[in-house]
């Protein structure tokens, strides 16, 4: 690469900033925030200057190894690829197609070649068996878009740059910048926020970097939102607060939603949730009185016992007091790649509960199990029993509770194959990894988080360093395998068509696809005069042909639908690679009722599997509130998942992989801060420092997710001497939200004592 200022997206996190990188004789010399992103504006957090350590991580693998009696050994491409398609093509005939799972981490979804190589890969397998990140993360927001607006990806978006109120709950985007969010500089965003008079309040169990920052914030018991949310529901109708406002026209059985919220009064949930009853019906009041506002939930509602119900409830909210579509409200985005049209389109909008997990029952979700049932479905004998195991870019040992049992289910494979290019807690176990290229030897563009960002933009970023000769890229990698899977399937041979096809596939890649989708969406070519001549064809489509027609969805993509022609124009890769610092498309805008759906074409308030699991809710009130200490998780701004753990300017200073407890708590337990601390819950236990905070909330313990680098066997030097605990080392996998699938990832219960290694030595 030549010198000078490069520009890209930073891909470690969901707040797509933007950077400039600097190169001076082939190598980087340094990396600051782009102040030219139409997006991030110049903001990038500590972890997009560690983009360097990634790149040149000694411990990164390069080429395919292979685990053999005397350890790893390193093999070329074209042996890797068959030894891989033959195992597993041996499994697939041996014990039927069901035999083999599939894990997806969260990195691929900043990918944009292994989203396009991941659908024909995951169709040779040709298995069920397939998890993802999802449920460790976002599945009750994905059900609740399905239930309410018929798609599962279309997130309704706080208008952040433009409301007065912003009300979070259960998040952190001071660390995360956003989540189901993109917003980049949050602090920046909330200084202009509070400049215009307005006002931030947050509601968690932990004084998060959030909270500090918070106008008004609320303490509130793990697993406790469901019951302020419908307390907050009720408030807006005792007091007639209830105006749907834009939606009013699309919005169906509020008188359900009314019904359903009678018996939670804010007196009723108080002691519960620790929140006084009046300050839920302040709560209620402000989101209701305040024009521009917004209610925002994530990691801390979602992943809980009522993590559908209270993402739903989330939803409600914003809509019962009119903030959605409303402009400084919650507005859906319009991405220069539609990939919520795009699915529709092809009927993929989403599906729940089509068929159930083997062992537990438990619902799929897009085709996908739930991650907490991963180890049940390897070690339970039977039918359909999986023996092979392919992991793309995923750590679950890490990132999935019970890791233990992971770690044991893993380690009794048949086969394993892992495409990732660290030897981590997860892929020690695998017979192959494939090493793809690290993110800078690519190309880069935001599929899918530009769907989710609080302005719409696009940004295109050429690779920075040039692959090398004997290295593959993941959608290779995956495609070839693909392939050749295919073939052993077809008795070693493809049609001359399908042969073609694969080829092809391979040799062009995925940009000029996402050229073309560029081209034909919304921002896509100005056509000129032939505007003219074409636009009644377009009109005529979609006045006559039915709402499912694809050519009807093809037009209403197209960018000459009507809908469409405020945006700007001439969007293509080139026109990208031209605007390397991104181009901005403009601030969100309502959508609605084009954006919608539904079959009907209306908004569902009360999905009837939400009213159902009311039920379980009811039983909450009824029984005393919980005493025992509950965990939660937590986020660190120099840290998102396992793998950034080995960059030394990301883990160096203070040990950040400490229990945080109460103060009256820790008096209680005789716990102070030079002691470690054993927390434990059935026969699962893991040992930690001890950091004593006012920060959490009294009968709340937090510990961060993605440390635990302890195990042997892995090949990661930095993270090795920083190895801290893993959370789901102490997280039961049996333990989840019935109505989504969803692990429980905050609000268990566990024991903490003070640590004695002399004692426990004793004891064993």
């Amino acid at each position: 690469m030549d010198n000078g200022t490069h520009y890209r997206t930073c891909h470690l996190c969901e707040a797509m900033c933007g950077v400039a990188i600097e190169m001076k004789d082939g190598h980087i010399a340094y990396i600051k925030g782009d102040e030219n992103d139409p997006l991030s504006r110049g903001h990038i957090c500590p972890k997009a200057v560690a983009l360097q350590d990634l790149h040149e991580d000694p411990d990164r693998l390069r080429k395919p190894i292979r685990k053999t009696a005397t350890g790893w050994q390193e093999m070329d491409w074209d042996e890797a690829f068959d030894l891989v398609a033959d195992r597993l093509h041996q499994t697939r005939q041996e014990h039927g197609r069901n035999s083999i799972g599939v894990y997806l981490g969260n990195p691929n979804v900043h990918n944009h070649g292994s989203l396009v190589a991941t659908m024909p890969f995951l169709r040779a397998i040709g298995s069920q068996n397939r998890f993802s990140a999802t449920s460790n993360d976002q599945l009750p927001h994905m059900l609740a878009s399905l239930e309410m607006f018929g798609h599962q990806i279309l997130f309704p978006i706080p208008d952040i740059d433009h409301t007065d109120l912003f009300i979070c709950i259960g998040a952190n985007p001071m660390a995360s910048n956003g989540s189901l969010m993109t917003v980049p500089d949050f602090r920046g965003r909330l200084k202009a926020l509070k400049q215009r008079g307005g006002k931030m309040i947050v509601v968690d169990p932990r004084r998060t970097e959030t909270g500090r920052l918070a106008d008004e914030f609320h303490f509130i018991r793990p697993g406790s939102d469901a019951l302020l949310l419908m307390a907050m529901v009720h408030t807006l109708f005792e007091e007639h607060l209830v105006d749907t406002g834009p939606a009013e026209r699309l919005v169906k059985d509020v008188d359900l939603l009314r019904l359903a919220s009678l018996a939670f009064t804010p007196e009723a949930v108080s002691d519960h949730t620790g929140i006084a009853a009046d300050d839920i019906r302040a709560l209620a009041r402000q989101l209701a009185t305040t024009r521009k506002a917004a209610l925002y939930t994530r990691m801390g509602t979602s992943t809980q016992r009522f993590g559908g119900v209270a993402t739903w409830l989330a939803y409600c909210l914003n809509i019962l007091t009119g903030k959605l579509d409303m402009p400084g409200g919650v507005l859906f985005t319009q991405p220069a790649i539609d990939l919520v049209e795009l699915g529709a389109m092809s009927g993929q909008k989403g599906h729940f509960g089509k068929r159930h997990s083997r062992v537990k029952g438990l619902p799929e979700f897009a085709g996908e199990y739930p991650a907490s049932t991963m180890a049940d479905e390897i070690l339970t004998p039977g039918e359909g029993q999986i023996r092979s195991f392919v992991t793309v870019a995923g750590n679950p040992v890490l990132s999935s509770p019970n890791g233990r049992r992971l770690d044991e289910a893993l380690g009794g494979l048949d086969f394993m194959v892992s495409v990732d290019y660290y030897l981590n807690e997860t892929t020690c176990h695998a017979d192959v990894i494939l090493p793809p290229t690290a993110a800078l030897e690519r190309s880069h563009y935001d599929l899918i988080f530009s769907m989710f960002a609080v302005r719409n933009v696009a940004k295109y970023s050429e690779a920075l360093f040039e692959a090398g000769p004997d290295t593959r890229h993941d959608w290779q990698i995956l495609l070839e395998l693909a392939h050749r899977l295919e073939k052993r399937r077809k008795g070693g041979r493809l049609p001359l068509r399908a042969e073609l096809g694969w080829r092809t596939f391979k040799q062009i890649g995925p940009d000029p696809i996402l050229d073309l989708l560029l081209r034909a969406g919304p921002y896509g070519a100005d056509m000129g005069r032939v505007r003219g001549l074409l636009q009644p064809a377009v009109d005529l489509v979609m006045d006559i042909l039915p709402q499912r027609h694809p050519l009807r969805g093809l037009a209403k993509l197209s960018p000459l639908n009507r809908h469409w022609q405020e945006l700007p124009k001439g969007l293509s890769l080139s026109a990208l690679k031209e605007n390397p610092n991104g181009v901005d498309l403009g601030p969100l805008q309502p959508s609605l009722p084009e954006r919608l759906f539904t079959r009907d074409g209306r908004i569902n308030l009360a999905p009837r599997r939400y009213l159902e699991d009311l039920g379980r809710l009811h039983d909450l009130l009824k029984t005393p509130a919980d005493t025992e200490l509950q965990l939660i998780g937590r986020r660190h701004v120099r840290s998102n998942n396992s793998w950034m753990h080995n960059s030394q300017r990301l883990v160096k200073g203070k040990d950040r992989c400490t229990l945080m407890i109460h103060p009256r708590d820790a008096s209680r337990l005789g716990l102070q801060t030079t002691d470690a601390a054993g927390i434990s819950a059935d026969d699962r236990q893991i040992v930690l420092p001890v950091e004593i905070t006012e920060d959490i909330m009294p009968g709340v313990v937090s510990i961060p997710h993605g440390w635990g680098h302890d195990r042997e066997g892995t090949g990661q030097s930095v993270a090795a001497a920083h190895a801290g605990a893993s959370i789901n080392d102490v997280l039961s996998d049996g333990d989840i939200d019935p109505l989504s699938g969803t692990s429980v990832l905050n609000g268990q219960s566990v024991t903490v004592k003070v640590w004695r290694p002399e004692r426990q030595r004793k004891r064993a």
